[in-house]
């Protein structure tokens, strides 16, 4: 699945910690912490992302789209939930593509760049760096890599 037609998500208020992995795995997620159910509505109908939601009296309004009803309390489970419902391929080159905070697509940043925003021994040791162009943070490949792959394996998800 191409990074252009992998589906785009709106996750409600109750599901910051799988917006967040959703982010991990390179998918399109906004989260907001605080917005009403008006809003998060009308963000998911007018822009035609999936809907993601623990609110079951939500789902039950006419006019929804797509959505997911997550009925699940741990964020594991829920990422589980999700994709298997939307039947969704984890790709390695989606992998880490994501600023975690704002969720814009992440760019190169040359080892020269990011001196001096990293700590010295992770210039030391690698070359690999990612920068958010919106908010500025800088990304590298550490050992999150190695954890997020356990996490991945031991919930049975779709990878190509």
């Amino acid at each position: 699945m191409e990074q252009a037609k992998a589906p785009r998500f709106v996750a409600d208020a109750m599901l910051g910690r799988l917006a967040r992995w959703l982010r991990i795995l390179g998918f399109d997620t906004w989260y907001f912490r605080e917005i009403d159910d008006e809003q998060l509505l009308k963000l998911h109908v007018e822009t035609g992302r999936v809907l993601l939601t623990r609110d079951s009296r939500m789902v039950r309004r006419r006019g929804i789209g797509v959505h997911v009803l997550v009925r699940s309390d741990g964020w594991e489970d829920q990422l589980q939930e999700v994709t298997k419902s939307l039947s969704l391929v984890l790709t390695q080159d989606r992998l880490l593509t994501r600023c975690l905070l704002c969720n814009r697509l992440l760019e190169k940043l040359s080892p020269q760049e990011a001196y001096g925003r990293i700590p010295d021994h992770v210039a030391r040791s690698t070359s690999d760096f990612r920068e958010c162009a919106s908010c500025g943070k800088v990304y590298w490949a550490g050992t999150h890599r190695r954890q997020i792959k356990q996490v991945l394996a031991r919930l049975d998800c779709k990878q190509a």
